[in-house]
C-alpha cells in the first residue's frame, strides 16, 4: 500500500523500519533489530526531537514568528531543525565543533543555515566551546531562541511519544534489551522510559565512549574530570550530564574505542546493506562487546542514528582511517605477493646475464 500524499516533508517523520541483523550477529543467540531513523527527511532521528522543540516553543511563546532559532549541534539536530525552520519560516544559526564531519557541516549550509565552527578541546564553560558561543549569540541575536537540546525535556518527551510505541508495536511487544549511544540522552531516556512502563524488565543499555562521563557517573555517580578527554566518535558520550540523560533509567553504560566503532560503521553497510552512521557504529560495537549478557530468544533493538553519508571523509575514507590507525595493515607472506601466478614456470637469470641470453631463455 503505497502512503498517502504528505502537505510537507515534516509530516514524514517518524515510521521508521525495523531491519533484522543477519550477518554481523549471526553467532549471537538473540534476535537483533536496528530502527533504521536514516529514512527520516534529514536522514536522523534528531528530526523526531528537532520537529517537537520547535512546536512545544511555538505553544509557550519562547519561539515568535520570523525568530532565528541558534543551537549547539554536532550537525543531526541542526539538520532536523534546519528542516523544520524552512517549513515555519524560521532562520537558522548553528554553532559546531571542529571534530564533526566536513559533511555535516556542509549539510546544514545547504539548508541555508548559518554554521560556526568552534574548538572541540576546551570545557564547556569556556567562552570558545560550541555551548557558549551559542548562548552568547542568543543574547546577541533579537528575536532568537535556543533549543538547548541536552536540557529541553521535549528532546527525550518526542521519544517518549513516538520512538518507544514504534518499537513496541513493531516487535509485538517482545523487546528484551534496547541499545543506543547517549550524547544529548533524549533517545534513550524517553524511548526506555515508555518501554519500562510497558514491561519494567527490559534492560535499557547506554552505549558510551571513552573520554566520556557517562559510565563512571553510572557506577559510582562522581563525575571524574579525569576521565574527560578528546574523542573521535561523533554524536555519543559529553564531558557533562544533559538533564535528559536519565542515569536512574538506564541499566548499564558499555564503553566502546573510537577505532572500534570506526571500523564497526564499515563494517555495516558492507555486510548489512545499511548506510549508517558513526554512531550506529558504536552501538553495534558495544552491543558486540556485551554478547554475553543476551541468551536465546532475547530481542534486541539497537538504534543505527544516522546515515553514512555524514562520515564519507571520515569513517569511510581508508586515507582518514589509515591516518589514525584504525586500518588493519597486514604484513604479506612471500606466498602472498606470488598468489596470483604461483602456477605457472619458474624462470631464472644470472644477475650478469647479458639482455640477448635473457630473451633466448624467455
Amino acid at each position: 500500500m503505497y502512503q498517502k500524499i504528505s502537505n510537507n516533508i515534516l509530516e514524514t517523520i517518524g515510521n521508521t523500519p525495523l531491519v533484522k541483523i543477519n550477518s554481523i550477529t549471526k553467532d549471537l543467540p538473540c534476535t537483533v533489530l536496528a530502527k533504521v531513523e536514516t529514512t527520516n527527511p534529514g536522514n536522523s532521528i534528531k528530526d523526531r526531537m528537532a520537529l517537537k522543540m520547535i512546536e512545544d516553543a511555538e505553544k509557550d511563546g519562547r519561539l515568535k514568528p520570523g525568530g532565528t532559532i541558534i543551537e549547539g549541534t554536532s550537525g543531526n539536530t541542526g539538520m532536523g531543525l534546519a528542516i523544520a525552520a524552512i517549513i515555519k519560516g524560521y532562520k537558522c544559526i548553528f554553532t559546531t565543533t571542529d571534530k564533526q564531519s566536513k559533511e555535516k557541516v556542509d549539510a546544514l549550509r545547504a539548508f541555508g543555515a548559518e554554521v560556526v565552527v568552534c574548538p572541540t578541546d576546551v570545557e564547556p564553560e569556556d567562552p570558545k566551546s560550541y555551548y557558549s558561543v551559542s548562548s552568547r549569540l542568543v543574547k546577541e541575536v533579537p528575536n532568537s531562541w535556543k533549543p538547548n537540546q541536552y536540557d529541553n525535556k521535549s528532546n527525550s518527551v518526542a521519544h517518549y511519544e513516538q520512538t518507544g510505541p514504534e518499537i513496541w508495536e513493531q516487535t509485538e511487544g517482545k523487546i528484551t534489551h534496547l541499545v543506543v549511544g547517549v550524547g544529548t540522552g533524549g533517545t534513550i531516556s524517553g524511548t526506555g522510559k515508555y518501554l519500562k512502563e510497558k514491561n519494567p524488565n527490559i534492560k535499557v543499555l547506554g552505549i558510551d565512549t571513552y573520554g566520556s562521563i557517562f559510565k563512571k557517573l553510572k557506577e559510582t555517580g562522581i563525575i571524574d574530570k579525569n576521565e574527560i578527554y578528546p574523542y573521535i566518535t561523533e554524536g555519543i558520550g559529553e564531558d557533562f550530564l544533559p538533564e535528559n540523560v536519565d542515569i536512574a533509567l538506564i541499566d548499564h553504560f558499555e564503553k566502546v574505542t573510537d577505532r572500534d566503532a570506526a571500523i564497526m560503521t564499515r563494517r555495516i553497510p558492507r555486510e548489512e546493506g545499511i548506510f549508517a552512521g558513526n554512531s550506529a557504529g558504536s552501538a553495534m560495537a558495544g552491543l558486540m562487546q556485551m554478547k554475553d549478557m543476551f541468551k536465546p530468544g532475547d530481542v534486541v533493538v539497537v538504534i543505527f542514528h544516522d546515515h553514512g553519508t555524514r562520515y564519507l571523509g571520515k569513517m569511510f575514507n581508508d586515507d582518514w582511517m589509515r591516518d589514525r590507525g584504525f586500518l588493519e595493515i597486514k604484513k604479506p607472506k612471500a606466498i602472498d605477493l606470488i598468489s596470483s601466478h604461483k602456477n605457472q614456470k619458474l624462470l631464472t637469470v644470472e644477475a650478469n646475464a647479458c639482455e640477448r641470453c635473457f630473451k633466448y631463455h624467455e
